[in-house]
């Protein structure tokens, strides 16, 4: 097992940071093949869903090994260290953190040795809304946490691997009818692969089918990269079994499909398909639709490069404006195990992205962008666009304000921080300074999706939660406050409150 030296890496745009995702999963059972390079592979199409760790678990049926560590798939794991990785099942993790700080001990896949002696190794895409409640239980039982792990994945490993008398696949069907909030589990002991998914289906986990295996994944753009064949979704509420025996699957919980609607705006891989509904599809007919809600007389549309590609196509293609393309990404810079210096940070955007300004000189632009979360990128952004000779800028944002922080596995800034939560689309057009700005509507985002709105959670946009929040959510520091708690009181926190531990914080 690797360890890193603990540093943090630095987000050089972190004052108007893109809306994160938890986590990516990839697990496979395929005797006779290279899993651990499979999982490389797969994790390498995942690793826009989290850049802060990266980790691989194998076994071989006698043994498990994790290794992981800060940092990109590429930077945590090379030909060597693949090498070493043999066994004929694996799970492997892509991390950016929503619960838990940004330490070698938080990253996944988690690890914990059963009463038994044998291994269990587990990834998590999503957010518990009830970690404080089942942190309490595993004190109640004995189950203490891992040395630095701060993690609900953690804790739920611990939970998982902690029964002496039942196997690790009834163990699972024990707990997860008890978690509360959005998981798509990959997860494994020495013999067996398993996949579930929280009855809400909030994150995507689908099933592919190799030829001498079966893999389970996020996304199906990471059956692509390896060669799987599409087979089906993981169903919300099942919990999936592969092992030597074949798959074999049950239910844990009644289905109520309310699949995240941000997977559709931002967080997929434009390659991937949820539901049936390709992602580059629905974000093109977005910027179809909001080319009829919100048109503009102008010379041309440009993204802002890539999320923002998509939806430029569509709204290009309603208007019979001319798509270009008038700002240059630099696709490596995002996440540094460097801090960057003053002077760096005020150069701000202009690290990641670079007009053309023989494009855009003269121009009356349409710019199309995804999101809107402080305002301080598309501040910048228009500045430059004006410096380097557009005439008008007009804003199109292809999914409607964002103005509700997400609880299940999406790290938005607080509500008090984003724009729209404070400021009505005038407010916001003067903010940024562009001389029109229109979103599209979350009926025109539903409908792109091809999704009945009943089945989706669009809670970032209009505050219906699907999935009941506790009185106290406790944040992304939820289990290091409980910690603290307990080395502050000098004693267990009270199990009649879920938030016993929590409230010892504020107590004087």
């Amino acid at each position: 097992m690797a360890r890193g030296d603990g540093k943090l890496t630095h987000d050089l745009f972190s004052d108007d940071k893109r809306p994160q995702d938890a986590c990516g999963v990839f697990g496979v059972w395929a005797p006779g093949e290279q899993v651990a390079k499979l999982t490389y592979f797969g994790l390498y199409a995942l690793q826009h869903r989290g850049q802060e760790a990266a980790g691989i678990a194998v076994s071989d049926g006698s043994s498990l090994v994790v290794y992981k560590d800060l940092g990109l798939v590429s930077q945590v794991f090379d030909e060597a260290t693949l090498a070493t990785l043999q066994g004929h099942i694996a799970v492997g993790h892509t991390r950016y953190s929503t619960t838990g700080s940004t330490t070698w001990e938080n990253a996944q896949p988690s690890f914990r040795t059963t009463p038994a002696g044998t291994g269990l190794a587990l990834g998590h895409n999503g957010n518990l809304v009830n970690t404080a409640e089942l942190a309490a239980e595993a004190r109640e039982a004995g189950i203490r946490s891992a040395m630095g792990a701060t993690t609900d994945s953690e804790l739920l490993t611990a939970l998982l691997a902690a029964r002496p008398d039942v196997s690790v696949e009834q163990a699972a069907m024990d707990v997860l009818p008890k978690l509360r909030g959005a998981f798509s589990l990959c997860f494994m002991d020495e013999h067996t692969l398993y996949a579930a998914r929280d009855p809400q289906g909030v994150r995507p986990l689908v099933l592919g089918r190799l030829e001498r295996g079966w893999v389970v994944t996020s996304e199906t753009a990471a059956l692509d990269i390896v060669g799987a064949s599409f087979v089906r979704e993981i169903e919300p509420g099942e919990l999936v079994a592969i092992d030597a025996d074949g798959l074999r699957s049950q239910h844990f919980a009644n289905a109520d499909p309310k699949g995240c609607i941000f997977e559709y705006i931002y967080l997929a891989r434009p390659d991937t398909t949820i539901a049936g509904r390709s992602v580059h599809s629905a974000r093109v007919e977005m910027g179809r639709r909001l080319a009829r809600q919100h048109p503009a007389e102008a010379d041309l549309v440009i993204p802002v490069p890539e999320s923002g590609t998509p939806a430029a196509i569509g709204y290009a293609e309603e208007s019979g404006i001319p798509y270009g393309v008038g700002l240059v990404k630099n696709s490596y810079v995002g996440r540094t195990f460097i801090q960057p210096s003053q002077t760096i940070r005020q150069l701000g955007i202009r690290l990641k992205l670079n007009p053309l300004r023989d494009v855009i000189r003269g121009k009356r632009l349409i710019v199309v962008d995804d999101t809107i979360v402080r305002g301080n990128t598309q501040r910048a952004l228009i500045r430059m666009l004006r410096e380097a000779g557009a005439v008008e800028v007009h804003v199109r944002i292809s999914a409607p304000p964002v103005k509700w922080p997400c609880f299940y596995g999406i790290d938005f800034a607080s509500r008090a921080e984003l724009v729209a939560s404070g400021l009505d689309d005038e407010g916001i057009r003067r903010s940024i300074g562009a001389d029109s700005l229109g979103y599209v509507s979350l009926e025109n985002t539903v409908a792109a999706t091809e999704q009945p709105k009943s089945r989706l959670c669009s809670a970032c946009f209009d505050g219906h939660y699907p999935i009941e929040l506790p009185d106290a959510m406790g944040g992304k520091h939820v289990l290091e406050g409980i910690e603290k708690a307990v080395q502050l009181a000098g004693r267990e926190p009270e199990h009649s409150s879920a938030y016993a531990a929590e409230d010892a914080l504020t107590r004087p």
